[in-house]
């Protein structure tokens, strides 16, 4: 006789109720790794290092020489811009046009601003 028929034959005889069986909680990888990756802050990581890499395509050769994206948090991504006069033209003329491009690649859930910094 096995241990487990024995501990239950000689609950049933005892009058002692069974335990509760808990059910079957097995995850696919497939399942299991978003939430992992959005548990641990990895996605948003993983958007941002996308959007890094394709910033030169994105934008073309000229803004990309000047400027290079830093990070992206929450939705922004902060674009850093080598001189003050660069800063204006992509705020004011090209902000529009970058941001276009970037949703439409990467999705609005995703990318929501730009914002330009002098450094």
């Amino acid at each position: 006789m096995n241990p487990s028929l024995r501990a239950s034959v000689i609950s049933e005889w005892r009058g002692l109720r069974e335990p509760k069986q808990r059910p079957d909680q097995t995850q696919t990888t497939t399942e299991l790794l978003p939430k992992l990756m959005q548990r641990l802050g990895l996605k948003e990581r993983l958007h941002e290092s996308e959007v890094i890499e394709a910033w030169g395509e994105i934008v073309g050769d000229f803004i990309a020489g000047h400027s290079a994206p830093v990070s992206l948090r929450e939705g922004i991504l902060y674009v850093r811009v080598l001189q003050p006069a660069l800063h204006y033209q992509f705020e004011q003329i090209s902000k529009a046009d970058i941001l276009r491009k970037l949703k439409r690649r990467f999705g609005a859930k995703i990318i929501r601003d730009v914002r330009f910094r002098v450094g």
